[in-house]
């Protein structure tokens, strides 16, 4: 973050970053996420000093929520699907395919 960003700013960071490890992504990828979406919320808001024409004339993070990722229409993963499951203790789980897995989980 930034030198002299706010608290709320930090606290955002933080949740994304954690949401975005949730979903199975590294690290690395998490903290590019989170800064990103940060810095454009930052920018559409008037709290950097310079911004781009997309970071404030585009629909919010917010809004468009992975709209534009090429994996966000896809839903969950099958690895997702399949941890979600054994958390949940469905039978069988390992020799099902994505499909199956999201039927058994009413998705």
């Amino acid at each position: 973050m930034p030198r002299g960003s706010s608290p709320k700013r930090e606290r955002q960071y933080e949740h994304i970053k954690e949401s975005a490890e949730d979903r199975g992504e590294s690290t690395g990828r998490a903290k590019e996420i989170a800064a990103r979406t940060v810095n454009k919320e930052r920018a559409r808001s008037g709290e950097s000093k310079t911004a781009s024409r997309t970071s404030t004339q585009d629909m919010s993070s917010g809004k468009r929520g992975g709209q534009r990722s090429g994996k966000g229409s896809q839903g969950p993963t099958r690895d997702q699907l399949y941890e979600e499951a054994k958390k949940k203790g469905v039978e069988g789980r390992s020799s099902m395919n994505k499909s199956q897995l999201q039927r058994a989980l009413g998705k």
